[in-house]
């Protein structure tokens, strides 16, 4: 679950870690009370949406003023100025795609005296099954175009979850970034808040990009992301309500209220299957046969007629889907159950593209005749590779 710039720095902020001092703000008058209240002489207003890339990205609209998502200003007025211009207008940043994101909130912040550059993140290396710190001298760019083109810029270290998080460990990221004296020392302190803000709040990534080197010489993390992992939410209450539920899919939204496992992607042919392994090979066959799934959605082992049809609504809902495959294994899951589902959700929102149906296991052929005497307008699928054909015939055709 990703969260705005605003509640990272909150976060750590709770840790101990040293962040500019800013408020989050949602109209211009707000922002200019912050403006006073901060007292300047410098201020940063920072868009706040769920994606990277905001400094050098644009406003779709032509009165959203000059820059980016990320603008300096040197007055109050100017801070006022920018909130109005950018509040309510379209973001597009490499990140978002072409369609942007509507720019709600702003975080308005002190501007700090940056002397150098850094970055620094944590997050779980899946490849040894530790968290790990990622640092490099080159803060303030795309970490991964630097490892593409400067893999020896970027210093990776483990820490052992047997022992722990050490001193040791800050003292070698210190050295990869090029610190010593008090700014080592700094390091040092830093990296074990971070460590410790990493596991107590459940996170699954946390990057300061860029880590600073202020004027006069302390360590300030100029900008912050944290993604939790979902899976924990049920333990970190605080971090459930920061959601956001407009930096969202609508869809995404809409299925995790009915309990069920939806993504939305980039392509055509909706799927809605039973059981992740299943939705991926589904997934996978799709592409095989030269055509892109519109999303992933597992309706999970036992679900309800119910949750099938609120399943088939959110595929048809979206505009980019020109036909749907259903493929359901009937384990837990019953098909005559899956098949009660899709008729009623075709009688409720209608079906104005191809629809194939493949069942198999438990209560299969009562689902085949349910379908079959409901007089709809579905194709029957033998097998997955079966499926696949079809789905991708009829949408071509």
């Amino acid at each position: 679950m990703n969260i705005h710039e605003y509640q990272a720095k909150a976060v750590l902020r709770g840790f101990g870690v040293p962040v500019p001092a800013g408020e989050a703000v949602f109209d211009a008058d707000a922002a200019l009370a912050a403006a006073n209240k901060l007292g300047g002489p410098l201020w940063v207003v920072k868009a706040q949406i769920h994606a990277g890339g905001r400094g050098k990205g644009r406003f779709a609209e032509a009165d959203a003023g000059e820059g980016g998502g990320v603008r300096l200003a040197r007055t109050r007025e100017e801070v006022a100025e920018h909130a109005r211009q950018m509040l309510g207008k379209t973001l597009v940043t490499k990140q978002t795609g072409p369609d942007g994101r509507v720019v709600r909130r702003l975080y308005i912040e002190d501007g700090s005296d940056i002397d150098r550059e850094l970055y620094l993140s944590c997050l779980v290396d899946r490849a040894t099954s530790r968290v790990a710190f990622i640092a490099s001298q080159a803060g303030g760019m795309d970490i991964e175009e630097v490892a593409a083109t400067s893999p020896e810029k970027i210093l990776t270290v483990d820490v052992d979850p047997a022992a722990g998080y050490s001193p040791h460990v800050g003292m070698t990221i210190a050295v990869g970034l090029g610190l010593s004296g008090d700014l080592a020392k700094q390091c040092v302190k830093l990296i074990g808040q971070l460590h410790r803000a990493f596991m107590a709040s459940d996170m699954s990534l946390l990057e300061i990009n860029p880590l600073i080197v202020t004027g006069d010489g302390r360590l300030v993390c100029l900008d912050a992301k944290v993604n939790f992992d979902e899976n924990a939410l049920f333990r970190q209450a605080e971090a459930a309500e920061m959601r956001d539920p407009d930096e969202e899919d609508p869809k995404e939204v809409q299925a995790a209220d009915e309990g069920l496992s939806y993504i939305a992607l980039d392509g055509t042919i909706g799927c809605m299957v039973n059981g992740a392994g299943l939705a991926m090979a589904t997934m996978d066959i799709i592409k095989l046969y030269g055509a892109e799934p519109a999303n992933f959605l597992d309706v999970g082992g036992g679900a309800s007629k119910e949750k099938v049809t609120a399943a088939f609504k959110i595929i048809t809902a979206d505009p980019r889907v020109k036909g749907i495959l259903v493929n359901i294994f009937g384990g837990i899951m019953r098909c005559d159950v899956i098949a009660e589902g899709i008729v009623a959700a075709v009688r409720d929102v209608g079906l104005q593209v191809p629809l194939v149906v493949r069942l198999e296991g438990t209560n299969a052929e009562q689902g085949k005749a349910i379908i079959a005497d409901s007089g709809l307008n579905v194709i029957s699928a033998a097998d997955l590779d079966d499926a696949a054909q079809k789905i991708v015939a009829a949408v071509d055709g």
